[in-house]
């Protein structure tokens, strides 16, 4: 979804968290959704949260201010969704995590490890010809990591969908969800 708006502005990246109930079935729902309208998820990740019964899915789409309204209203329409917010313009935490499997002889090894504690990404695992290694942050950082390290031969690459969250107390203060205790928003010292 490439397209501009009727606006001319050009589509970003938008952060959509979604609250569903987890049951089966929910989650071909709301991608089948997307497939319809012809939008790309760029990044999607899915686990439960802090209330039983009660799943997140963070989903990564480009779109201009009008469609990001309108997938929102559109997420509303499908039975089992609770919740939907756009948090892109919002005070949050995005992050992402990727294993990279690189190719590192044992003169490598050092370079490899100190652009790991450059970037505060740890080694999980060590092969005789590779390393693997674990790093967790904001998408940039994710992609400059595996930028420096690809001259040494990637020989294999994940990365999660981003995992997203509004900071401080902002969602819990606007969106209080059922059961729980909203007597006191104080804690005891």
């Amino acid at each position: 979804m490439n397209r501009e708006s009727k606006t001319g502005a050009a589509p970003i990246a938008r952060t959509f968290i979604v609250d569903v109930e987890d049951r089966p079935g929910v989650l071909n729902r709301v991608v089948s959704l997307f497939r319809r309208r012809n939008y790309n998820i760029e990044s999607l990740a899915v686990g439960r949260t802090e209330r039983p019964g009660i799943s997140r899915i963070t989903l990564v789409v480009r779109a201009d201010a009008d469609t990001a309204d309108r997938i929102e209203a559109n997420l509303y329409k499908l039975v089992n969704v609770l919740q939907v917010q756009d948090i892109s313009e919002a005070p949050s935490i995005v992050r992402e995590l990727a294993f990279i499997k690189v190719r590192a002889s044992h003169e490598q090894r050092g370079e490899v490890l100190r652009l790991c504690d450059l970037f505060r990404a740890r080694v999980v695992d060590l092969h005789s010809a590779s390393m693997t290694i674990e790093i967790t942050g904001a998408q940039e950082k994710v992609h400059r990591l595996i930028e420096v390290l690809r001259p040494y031969g990637i020989l294999e690459l994940l990365r999660t969908g981003a995992v997203a969250m509004v900071r401080g107390s902002d969602r819990e203060l606007t969106e209080r969800g059922p059961g729980l205790d909203h007597s006191s928003d104080e804690v005891a010292a």
